[in-house]
């Protein structure tokens, strides 16, 4: 007579698979993931730090000093004044154009204007980037006194005697908003849409000979 076998009570793992004690452990470890990830997503979108102001090296410093002289922009105070000389008015067509390079656009932030920690641009070919910090009221629901991150870019072109600026979208959070939100303008070329009655679009649309946007810099030649 066969001896009856031995009943082990408990669940069984099947042939091959996992045991409990592994599937505890990869639990455990999605759970840990998981909030880290969610940590990291609300410490960039949420609440990001701000960004760090550009510094320009001495010669780049003199290199933009030497573009704003041209431009005759006078620093204020004792060492602006009294510099003025008499003489006949004249156009140099050299001065039309302008060129600025992207560290330059930053460092100028940086320096001159409170949003150095606020604004970053990015000059890419025919697209100016921006990333924007923006503080929130402290009124503001759930995220009051906090700091938004939005990124936006505007593509930059010239085509047939004009130029183009395109809105290529608006990034709130990490989310890229829907068009409808943007009011219908993205990828909308706003001197086509606005250009043509008086006003700002207009306005820059016939002043500007030539624009251009590439890796770094960004070149401006405008009208007689």
């Amino acid at each position: 007579m066969n001896e009856p076998s031995e009943r082990v009570s408990g669940p069984q793992p099947p042939p091959g698979g996992l045991r409990w004690p592994q599937i505890t452990a990869i639990v455990l470890l999605t759970v840990v993931a998981t909030a880290l990830l969610t940590v990291w997503l609300i410490r960039v979108y949420v609440f990001p730090p701000q960004f760090e102001p550009v510094v320009l090296s001495k010669q780049e410093e003199q290199v933009l000093q030497a573009k704003i002289e041209r431009l005759e922009v006078i620093a204020p105070g004792p060492a602006g004044e009294g510099t003025l000389t008499p003489e006949p008015y004249s156009e140099d067509a050299a001065a039309r154009t302008v060129t600025f390079t992207e560290r330059e656009l930053n460092a100028m932030l940086a320096k001159n204007t409170e949003m150095a920690d606020r604004v970053a641009i990015d000059l890419s070919d025919k697209l100016v980037s921006a990333k924007i910090l923006v503080p929130l009221d402290e009124d503001f629901p759930l995220f009051g006194g906090r700091i938004l991150r939005v990124k936006t870019g505007l593509a930059f072109d010239y085509q047939d005697g004009r130029p183009m600026v395109k809105l290529m979208g608006v990034t709130l959070m990490g989310v890229p908003l829907p068009g409808a939100w943007l009011g219908g303008l993205k990828n909308v070329d706003l001197i086509t849409e606005f250009g043509q009655e008086p006003g700002f679009w207009k306005s820059f649309a016939d002043g500007v000979a030539d624009i251009e946007v590439q890796e770094g810099a960004l070149r401006l030649r405008l009208r007689e």
